[in-house]
């Protein structure tokens, strides 16, 4: 598909004050936190000029137009047809659900995750005054699932009061399917466990597969499921500060919004993310060919030259998650050896909790040309060993 687009063409961020790019020093590669390396859509940096000439920033609210926004973005893009009054803004989806655990939550109840995981996730929970439940992701045959075995053990514990889900799945890459989701959102349900479902990267789904957000299913499951989205992801917009939570449960909302957690976006995050899901939809298409394209890039370039590191098969996100136990390293040696020999900043795999040993996530949102230079020292830094 040809595109208007230029996702090839490097910005330089150092000197940005960016997390990426400006933490470590400048021979070294950062191909870890999840932002990418390309523009915002144009429509983006129009609205947020034009509200910037105002020159008054006081305190906001989100406009109708927001609104709008999000439901016709969720109809259009996901199939899934919401009410206004469901939605809940807040400055970003960890703050949110550091929110719902407080109000869905005890000091002493237990919380269950899918590990490997989104670090934040155990912090968060900890932080409540709760226990972590993992249920772990099973990997045969180069594959994640879950283990609904062991899901339906932990979820019978009557102190288990809810789920945190990743979906699509940070870092593994699942896009879960509808009996996948069905199937959990079901033991769910019949012990009392509420799923809150972080689907923050579900617009970034490769052309084979489709995200289903788990609230979507049937009117059982919306109600027993918190989902917990951002433009963020989409359009890179991380910094702005924007994401909602989708809460049908009337009760649930009064008790999140009567938390002490911010429960606003910000206003440029407001300005950026109604521009994005009005006008985003053309450059989401050609941002999602072109990440394609560099997950086909990654995947040959590792199994014709380094054939020792094996790609998990990405479904969604622009993250890919690396098994790199054939190189015969524990933790402390693998990051010390992609940082100082390679000279590429990844995301360590046991930062991810159980089952993340031996494992690397990369993150493939950059122009193709990076991509390949990371891949190149990779590949001469393995010859080397």
């Amino acid at each position: 598909m040809k595109s208007d687009f230029i996702f090839d063409r490097v910005v330089e961020r150092r000197g940005t004050g960016s997390v990426k790019w400006d933490m470590r020093d400048d021979d070294v590669i950062p191909i870890w936190v999840a932002d990418m390396d390309f523009e915002s859509p144009r429509e983006v940096q129009d609205a947020i000029v034009e509200r910037a000439r105002h020159g008054i920033y006081g305190y906001t609210i989100e406009s109708v137009g927001l609104y709008k926004a999000v439901t016709d973005w969720l109809s259009r893009r996901h199939d899934w047809t919401i009410e206004q009054d469901w939605i809940a803004f807040t400055p970003g989806v960890m703050p949110g659900i550091r929110g719902l655990l407080q109000a869905l939550s005890r000091p002493g109840d237990k919380v269950i995750l899918q590990s490997p995981v989104y670090p934040p996730f155990f912090s968060a929970i900890r932080d409540s005054g709760c226990h972590v439940l993992n249920n772990q992701l099973k990997y045969e045959h180069s594959r994640y699932t879950m283990d609904f075995a062991d899901l339906e053990e932990k979820a019978k514990d009557p102190r288990t009061k809810a789920l945190i889900l990743c979906s699509p799945h940070n870092p593994v890459g699942r896009v879960w399917t509808r009996d996948e989701l069905t199937m959990l959102g079901n033991i769910c349900m019949e012990h009392g466990v509420v799923v809150i479902s972080d689907e923050i990267h579900s617009d970034l789904i490769y052309r084979e597969y489709k995200h289903i957000p788990l609230a979507s299913i049937c009117n059982e499951l919306r109600d027993n499921t918190i989902t917990c989205i951002s433009p963020s992801k989409t359009f890179n917009l991380a910094g702005l500060k924007t994401a909602y939570l989708v809460i049908p449960d009337s009760e649930v909302r009064r008790q999140f919004r009567s938390s002490v957690l911010p429960r606003q976006a910000t206003i440029f995050g407001g300005i950026a993310a109604e521009a994005a899901y009005t006008w985003g939809d053309q450059w989401l298409d050609a941002l999602l060919d072109y990440l394609q394209g560099n997950r086909r890039f990654l995947a040959g370039y590792l199994s014709e030259k380094i054939p020792q590191i094996e790609e998990v098969e990405a479904e969604g996100t622009y993250l890919v998650w690396l098994d790199c136990r054939k190189l015969g390293m524990d933790n402390e040696d693998l990051e010390r050896f992609m940082l100082d020999k390679v000279g590429l900043w990844v995301n360590q795999g046991y930062s991810f909790g159980s089952g993340g040993d031996g494992f690397i996530r990369m993150n493939i949102g950059c122009p193709r040309s990076i991509l390949e230079k990371a891949l190149t020292r990779l590949h001469s830094a393995v010859d080397n060993l």
